[in-house]
């Protein structure tokens, strides 16, 4: 009898544990999914003759009205709006929603101009942008083995990128014949495609700061609130460049080149981001690593299943392995915070 209540709290407590779990699961299996099909979906059914700013601003509509439905269903959206004004939006939204602006269009640009795994490996540095972001604005440090995770990922993109010639490092042929195959990358490849998605990272890492720097501590704002607020000034953005330019084809009303399956890679970007909130509450920042190793491998057997004049070359093989060995070591291998003398006093009594 008095064995009966404690027993049936565990076993309550267990069966939630492994719901939850099955939950995150299912949660990780769609984030994979969606992150490996998005840059298939996006080259596919957007045309590069899109205005960009037009995808942008039916992208932020779209998450918009998501988040504004995650805000109603959670029950915290009465308490939000109280809290709500126009200078507290304009000191914590609008410089996030002016990086976010700019990396949404240089993504697309990118997304455009690279293949599947190629924008994916490279888009992992983010990773890197967001560890070097959080330390300066927020201290965040790293640890000796997460330094070496993120080297490890600057050197899988130099490798995806045949900057570091693979030939030469795996065979023993003489530095004459190395010499000998120089690697064909045009100027758009570059400017159009590398350039694009290294600036998307770092801008992610310096607004993910920026708005984790705003969503913590006392004062922490609702992440579905703070989402709407984001979609808010980036869409007033939008706007007011658009009627600063002379060019009224680059105006984000502007919808000529759009086609009815142009919204499908727009719905599964917006999509994606509750996903990501999804996987982060039941299975944490480390487990939604993973979730993106695994979009790395759908991308790369999407790409060489459907595209037989663009498969998989050994440098996206050795480029995901290496990406996704750093992502793994700098998952598991969180900084620790040196025991203070407080603590070691306590220690010894």
């Amino acid at each position: 009898f008095f064995f009966t209540k404690p027993r049936t709290i565990e076993k309550e407590k267990n069966e939630t544990k492994n719901r939850m779990k099955s939950e995150a699961f299912l949660y990780m299996g769609l984030l994979a999914v969606q992150y490996g099909i998005q840059p298939i979906l996006t080259k596919e059914f957007t045309s590069s003759d899109v205005e960009r700013k037009s995808v942008v601003l039916v992208q932020e509509v779209v998450k918009f009205a998501m988040a504004g439905s995650m805000l109603l269903m959670s029950g915290g959206g009465k308490a939000a709006i109280q809290s709500w004004s126009v200078t507290s939006w304009i000191s914590v939204a609008l410089v996030p929603a002016g990086l976010y602006c700019i990396q949404n269009l240089s993504a697309l640009l990118a997304c455009q101009n690279l293949d599947a795994v190629t924008y994916n490996v490279l888009n992992q540095t983010k990773t890197l942008s967001a560890a070097l972001c959080c330390y300066l604005v927020m201290g965040r440090k790293q640890s000796k083995m997460q330094i070496v995770a993120l080297l490890l990922l600057l050197l899988s993109a130099l490798v995806l990128e045949k900057i570091v010639n693979l030939d030469f490092l795996l065979s023993a042929s003489s530095e004459e014949d190395a010499s000998e195959k120089t690697v064909e990358v045009s100027s758009k490849h570059l400017t159009h495609g590398v350039a694009p998605v290294l600036l998307a990272s770092f801008l992610s890492g310096l607004a993910g700061a920026l708005s984790q720097k705003n969503l913590q501590g006392s004062n922490s704002r609702n992440s579905y609130f703070f989402t709407m607020e984001l979609c808010m000034a980036t869409t007033i953005m939008l706007v007011i460049t658009s009627l600063t330019s002379s060019d009224s084809s680059s105006s984000p009303t502007n919808f000529e080149h759009w086609t009815p399956t142009t919204i499908i890679p727009i719905l599964t970007n917006a999509a994606g981001g509750i996903l990501v909130g999804l996987v982060t509450k039941h299975a944490g920042s480390v487990k939604k690593g993973f979730a993106l190793i695994f979009g790395l491998l759908i991308s790369g057997i999407l790409q060489a299943t459907l595209k037989s004049d663009d498969g998989l070359q050994k440098e996206h093989i050795i480029g995901g392995i290496l990406a996704s060995i750093s992502l793994y070591l700098h998952g598991t291998n969180p900084y620790v915070a040196p025991p203070t003398t407080a603590d070691a006093k306590k220690k010894k009594e």
